[in-house]
């Protein structure tokens, strides 16, 4: 079974750090929150309490098949300033395994050179922290291991990208009808 963290940083934004994790668990996923703030509360970017299943200090990280960055600010940037994690993600990639990172925080990744050469999508005015990367304006940008969202809206496309790129696309329709998504999307087309 795949295994996958969650990095909770002070500021974030919610629905990027909850919903990936939401339809991770459906799909039977091994999901756990990390807190990087040394405690295992985290203080949303709307004033949400969220309790973390462990802190960073707990974790080793080397049986993780993915890792999630969500964005929100200053949720972002306290991921990026969290230096045990920068060493993490530059780990991880050097193996080539998977890391997703949405709304502001593919900043964390442009900032570490892991994106360059690589497509990327982000929230609209953190382009330019994409070093290196070929900003697409997309929903979900999926280019080798790594997958960008670009925003709170995206959150639910972005949880079915990171649950196919860790479990296949045969795994993401059921969990998708099961969630209503796809008569979502229909209704908005018409």
């Amino acid at each position: 079974m795949a295994k996958v963290y969650v990095f909770l940083a002070n500021g974030l934004e919610e629905i990027e750090a909850i919903t990936p994790v939401d339809v991770l668990r459906r799909a039977g996923i091994e999901v756990i929150t990390v807190s990087i703030t040394g405690s295992e509360f985290v203080k949303s970017a709307h004033n949400i309490i969220i309790k973390a299943d462990k802190i960073f200090a707990e974790c080793k990280f080397d049986d993780a098949d993915l890792l999630v960055l969500p964005g929100g600010m200053p949720g972002a940037t306290n991921l990026n300033e969290h230096q045990g994690l920068r060493n993490i993600l530059i780990e991880h990639n050097l193996r080539h395994k998977k890391i997703g990172a949405i709304c502001a925080a593919p900043l964390v990744l442009g900032g570490l050179g892991l994106l360059k050469g690589k497509k990327a999508t982000c929230y609209p005015g953190f382009e330019k922290y994409l070093t290196g990367a070929e900003y697409t304006a997309d929903i979900v940008t999926v280019d080798s291991n790594i997958i960008t969202g670009e925003g709170p809206a995206a959150a639910f496309a972005f949880a079915y990208a990171l649950l196919e790129q860790i479990a296949g696309s045969k795994h993401v329709a059921p969990i998708r009808e099961g969630m209503m998504y796809d008569h979502l999307v229909d209704v908005i087309k018409n």
